[in-house]
């Protein structure tokens, strides 16, 4: 490596060829970035007291065929710096044609140009001393043939050259050409093969600066590789994701990186994202030693394309698209759990469409019915990638359901019972999907209609001041009435014409023209055949919304089957790590174990040994026991209940009379304390009831 401080002119001086790479991010400086450009070169240009502006650092490595007689450079850092510059010396090309000038101090036209813009003998692609990524380069190539710029090439080049422009036009040109003789730069030039281009890049960009985690990720994989290679890999692979990204590439790609490396890592914890790049760098290494680096990319493209189709809101199947939309409109952080499930449905074969909708569908409910429940929706994130790990392929939606079940009781999935009561009952119009919520009752159909441009109607004027045909209506306790009903499920509709209807009685709001005797809306059914609108009306609709919502967002349904065997193959994962010598037995508790051991293995093949850390659990579907070592003896809590337990030794004891058990691991009802070999045939008769417990 060698750095030096050299003038920026110096470095576009000569025979030689400044080369973007293909992965690199495109032309990116604005306006205000030109601005102060513009500013410090004025300030520079008019002091003779300051000898050097300092722009910042232009790192390049030679190019493979760097022995041809016009040399080429990959620039790894600094483009920003080099094209802006460029484009201010074209505009100065342009503005001493259009105004010639007799100062003797200024260049020519034909100087600027074979100086700093064209090399006077390249031909070809080598006829530039600066060479962009595509669109950038269309545009700046037409504007130094002196040409407008197609309209498909990259406005930004564009905008930026007409900003030179325009300011040349009003400046002092001798004044502009001293402060940009004075830009000076750290000249760093690489050895091809010597040094690491992405260390360094990584060093000069340590604090992240106006750099993304996916513009450090696509250096990151592209720059250690040859030429060909990059630009093979970015053509086949980086590009198209760019080009599925759109225009937001750039604000959710980290995002999406993020919920990919989720999916790979299963981090504890969610990670962070300025750390993205990080995890990722983690991630390829580890990968690249049994994959190739081809084989890395094609899975993120996979992936991120199905990321746009979720997240971004492009499903482009009909089948599944408006379950999606829905979804997302709830939760968007369910996106890992959507990646893993895209990825089941096109790659293993076990997850066809309709299938596929079932799941989104199920997830709809699942994060509704929770919302309407007003049960905790914090770490929402995570709940989706823990799901998402949990997802099989080769059965998807059943290792789905199953995983939703065995949640726990904070991520349970509500009941029918627990979700219509919260409708019947609560402020629904409170709730942030309340719109939603009406919108899907509505449409619970298959003739839809775009309730889009609707608001929310109460039929129940929500004015403190209710008409006296409300009051007469309503009776004595009208306010109170009021109060209790008005913000409820039966009370709450979807209506174009919410300023007609304003406070008007309720046989108005029927009869009046675009009234709810003239509504479409199958939510207004109800309301036009009823002849007045009481506590009663809205608490019968209410019951008859809520039951419909029940049919909408259906419940979980779970093979229980597949529930107790997940449960099983992760016990025993986790059993895996331990052994019966590792539990703490000493000798006296050793031996009656080793006693009793054969005579629990014998009740059945079906019976499962499990050691953890503390102890030794014996289940079937469910466990009946666990040992638990003891000094000289040792301790059977047996699953079964204390008052149902037939034991005529009376050795057995109630486990509710201790407060709780040291190392246990389960919960149990009976305690036998087993202190010597003689007792096995009692403690067997309590343990051969638990079994019959779990097996009946």
């Amino acid at each position: 490596m060698n750095a030096q401080d050299l003038p920026l002119t110096q470095l576009l001086d000569g025979a030689k060829q400044f080369i973007v790479p293909i992965f690199q991010r495109d032309y990116s400086w604005g306006t205000k970035h030109c601005q102060q450009l513009w500013n410090d070169i004025l300030r520079v240009g008019g002091d003779s007291n300051t000898r050097a502006h300092f722009l910042g650092s232009v790192v390049y490595i030679a190019a493979e065929d760097n022995a041809a007689a016009i040399p080429r450079w990959l620039v790894i850092d600094g483009q920003q710096r080099l094209t802006t510059v460029t484009l201010l010396l074209t505009a100065l090309r342009d503005q001493l044609i259009a105004a010639p000038s007799e100062d003797e101090t200024l260049p020519s036209p034909e100087e600027v140009e074979d100086r700093f813009l064209r090399n006077r003998h390249g031909k070809g692609e080598r006829r530039s001393k600066l060479m962009l990524r595509r669109a950038d380069n269309d545009a700046l190539s037409a504007l130094m043939s002196g040409q407008t710029p197609a309209a498909d090439t990259a406005e930004v080049v564009r905008e930026n050259y007409e900003f030179f422009r325009e300011r040349l036009a009003d400046s002092d040109v001798g004044r502009v050409y001293a402060g940009i003789a004075k830009l000076v730069i750290v000249d760093v030039s690489l050895t091809r093969g010597h040094d690491d281009p992405q260390m360094i890049f990584e060093s000069l960009n340590s604090t992240g600066l106006d750099l993304t985690q996916a513009d450090l990720i696509r250096n990151f994989v592209l720059m250690r590789l040859d030429d060909e290679l990059q630009t093979r890999l970015y053509e086949d692979y980086w590009r198209p994701i760019e080009l599925a990204f759109g225009n937001r590439y750039r604000s959710e790609f980290d995002k999406f990186c993020r919920d990919f490396l989720v999916l790979k890592l299963k981090p504890s914890k969610q990670l962070r994202a300025d750390a993205i790049y990080h995890h990722f760098r983690g991630f390829f290494h580890a990968e690249s030693a049994h994959r190739s680096v081809e084989d890395v990319l094609g899975e993120l493209r996979r992936f991120a394309g199905y990321y746009v189709r979720f997240s971004l809101g492009r499903e482009s199947d009909p089948l599944f698209a408006g379950a999606a939309n829905r979804l997302r409109g709830l939760v968007e952080v369910a996106s890992p759990l959507m990646l893993r499930l895209h990825d089941c449905h096109e790659r293993t074969g076990q997850f066809d469409s309709a299938a596929f909708k079932e799941a989104i569908e199920l997830l709809e409910s699942y994060v509704f019915r929770r919302s309407a429940c007003d049960m905790q929706t914090r770490n929402l994130y995570q709940v989706f990638a823990s799901l998402a790990y949990r997802v099989r392929d080769n059965a998807p939606l059943l290792s789905l359901k199953v995983a939703i079940y065995r949640g726990g009781k904070k991520r349970r999935f509500p009941s029918n019972i627990e979700f219509s009561d919260a409708l019947e009952t609560r402020d629904v119009y409170a709730m942030r999907t309340c719109t939603y919520l009406l919108d899907r009752l509505e449409n619970d159909s298959k003739e839809k209609i775009d309730t889009s441009s609707f608001t929310i109607e109460h039929v129940l004027p929500q004015n403190e001041n209710l008409l006296p045909a409300w009051r007469e209506m309503l009776g004595d306790d009208w306010k109170t009435i009021q109060e209790t009903w008005l913000h409820r499920l039966g009370n709450l509709t979807l209506t174009g014409y919410n300023a007609e209807y304003s406070d008007r009685s309720f046989d108005e709001k029927k009869a009046m023209p675009k009234g709810f005797n003239d509504s479409p809306l199958r939510l207004n059914r109800f309301v036009r055949e009823q002849a007045r609108w009481t506590a009663a009306e809205i608490e019968a609709r209410g019951k008859a919304l809520a039951q419909q919502a029940v049919r909408v967002w259906p419940a979980l349904v779970v093979d229980m089957a597949a529930v107790r065997q997940a449960d099983l193959e992760e016990r025993r994962a986790a059993a895996a790590q331990y052994s019966i010598d590792t539990i703490g037995f000493d000798a006296e508790s050793r031996t009656l174990f080793d006693a009793i051991r054969p005579h629990i293995l014998a009740l059945g093949e079906d019976v499962l040994e499990l050691c953890g850390a503390k102890s030794v659990v014996y289940r079937v579907y469910d466990h009946f026991l666990e040992i638990l070592p003891r000094t000289k003896y040792i301790l059977l809590l047996a699953n079964i209940d204390f008052d149902e337990t037939d034991d005529p030794s009376g050795l057995s004891r109630d486990a509710s009379d201790f407060a709780f058990i040291t190392h246990a691991s389960e919960s149990g009802d009976v305690i036998f304390s087993l202190k010597d070999a003689s007792q096995i045939h009692a403690a067997m008769h309590v343990v051969m009831q638990a079994y019959e417990r779990v097996t009946e």
